[in-house]
């Protein structure tokens, strides 16, 4: 089935016919999926695994990505915000779920009412509490620090204060401290003293939250590059975001060098196809003309499908070889120089040849990180951006599950 990209909206598009080729879609290999959580699940192990399904799972799909991590062997769920996890439990899926990024305007109340966890860095305790009055339910909270990132989190300053109060309102029976957590910031560079720094800064703020009586149930620290070089950092709980994608987080090693399998592809089909003079100027500015006579491709896939308009020269396959994008990318669609084809001459067209972007390069075809590369951004940024106007489409799929955590 084919699938729009909207969290949560799995209704199918339209019937296709078997031999239908979609002219753009984002393929979605749920299979490799699985296997990424099953390879981080040994790696991490005893630690459990956390699948950070935020971002439409990084642009993925939030629904059938979270059922087949949690089919793989993953414990939790985790998310940005609370939006994100009630579409989650609306869809069915019960497993123990985290929201950590909020506003005053987050809604704890149905968070409590959905028993979502959520994730506190102190301002937010109040407005937890009033929530779990309203619902009189205990709401579940994990303590955030900031051991060094400085973005969310509780200063080590204020760390004992909110410690305080986070156990006062538990005697109450207000909420249950289920966690303890922290982000770093450098993992993905191994040789950075930080991690050791922040990890240090961890261990302490742990010492304190036991000496004040906490007892959680997990602890985490540890992201997907945390997770394949840092077996110190595991804790309790790891929680594996771009990993389970398949992408590598380290710029010196690709994803199979590290045990993983890139879950999407994205193609379309060459939409034009002819044959122009030597100097031919092509796209928004004429910032590229032909060097000989030859044939351009358009290839319908823009800035408004998520391609960056900056990433000129990012590689795009048809036929077996790759081409690069000439030109600037519009917003629907771009050119590739396909060389001295001379369709006009008798030429072999590749009109309505399959154009792939990128996918798990085991063929030797481009990958985000060529597209990465090509825009000067990392991996996690070329596969969250793919819009909603790209449907995802999903192959091995398994049979609908109960929704719940795995056994």
């Amino acid at each position: 089935m084919i699938y729009p990209a909207a969290t949560g909206d799995f209704r199918p598009v339209a019937e296709v016919r078997p031999d239908h080729v979609e002219e753009r879609s984002a393929i979605i290999d749920l299979e490799a999926i699985r296997h990424n959580v099953r390879h981080l699940a040994k790696v991490a192990s005893p630690a459990k695994v956390m699948a950070v399904v935020k971002a439409d799972a990084y642009g993925h799909g939030a629904v059938p990505v979270a059922r087949a991590a949690l089919s793989a062997g993953a414990s939790w769920l985790g998310v940005a915000h609370i939006s994100e996890a009630l579409a989650l439990r609306a869809a069915g899926i019960d497993a123990p779920l985290l929201a950590w990024l909020h506003t005053p305007e987050s809604n704890f109340a149905a968070a409590v009412a959905a028993g979502i966890d959520i994730g506190c860095s102190g301002w937010e305790l109040g407005r937890i509490v009033a929530a779990a009055r309203e619902q009189e339910r205990p709401a579940r909270i994990h303590l955030k620090v900031d051991t060094g990132l400085g973005r969310n989190g509780a200063t080590l300053e204020s760390w004992d204060t909110l410690l305080g109060e986070a156990m006062d309102y538990q005697d109450q029976g207000l909420l249950r401290v289920v966690g303890i957590f922290s982000h770093l910031a450098v993992a993905d560079e191994p040789h950075r003293p930080e991690t050791d720094q922040q990890l240090e800064a961890f261990r302490d703020v742990l010492a304190m939250a036991q000496d004040a009586g906490v007892d959680p149930e997990v602890r985490h620290l540890a992201n997907t590059p945390a997770t394949l070089s840092r077996p110190d950092t595991h804790f309790d709980l790891v929680r594996v975001g771009l990993g389970i994608y398949g992408l590598s987080p380290f710029e010196e090693q690709r994803a199979a060098e590290v045990g993983l399998r890139p879950a999407m592809t994205v193609r379309a089909v060459v939409s034009n196809c002819k044959d122009v003079p030597a100097g031919q100027g092509v796209s928004y500015g004429l910032n590229y003309r032909t060097a000989q006579s030859s044939t351009l491709g358009l290839v319908p896939l823009g800035y408004a499908d998520g391609v960056p308009r900056v990433a000129t020269g990012g590689p795009v396959r048809v036929d077996g070889v790759d081409y690069p994008v000439v030109g600037r990318i519009a917003m629907d669609q771009m050119v590739i120089d396909l060389g001295p084809l001379h369709v006009s001459d008798g030429g072999r067209s590749l009109l309505g040849a399959e154009a792939v972007l990128f996918g798990d390069g085991a063929d030797g075809g481009p990958t985000a990180e060529d597209w990465a590369r090509a825009a000067g951004t990392n991996n996690y940024e070329i596969v969250t951006r793919i819009s909603p106007r790209v449907p995802r489409r999903y192959i091995n799929e398994e049979p609908a599950s109960d929704g719940g955590a795995a056994q």
